[in-house]
């Protein structure tokens, strides 16, 4: 199961960690995986190529973590808020799959 934590500070976000694997099929083959690492690619390089926001950036294997400075969160507020949208209808096609928890930092 992939575990989608996303960080909140006062009430916006401020970044997520996914944790696990989808396994809905082998590795190299799991749209699940894929679909969820695309979109977390996609919202970590805008964050920080395009609207040019510093992170604090982990990934391993099974394990992506983004922070971004609390005081930069309105400026990715929209992309972090879209991410989150992204992850909520995957997880309502694949309940057993994923999971999305919230956190206050």
């Amino acid at each position: 199961m992939i575990t989608a934590e996303f960080y909140h500070k006062n009430g916006q976000l401020a970044g997520f960690r996914f944790i696990g694997h989808s396994d809905v099929s082998e590795a190299g083959t799991d749209i699940v995986c894929a679909a969820v690492s695309s979109a977390a690619y996609l919202a970590a390089n805008t964050i920080t190529e395009i609207i040019g926001v510093p992170a604090d950036i982990l990934v391993e294997d099974g394990i992506m973590s983004f922070k971004i400075p609390l005081g930069r969160a309105p400026e990715c507020g929209a992309v972090l808020k879209g991410l989150r949208l992204h992850l909520a209808g995957l997880q309502e096609q694949y309940p057993t799959n994923i999971q999305i928890t919230d956190t206050e930092v």
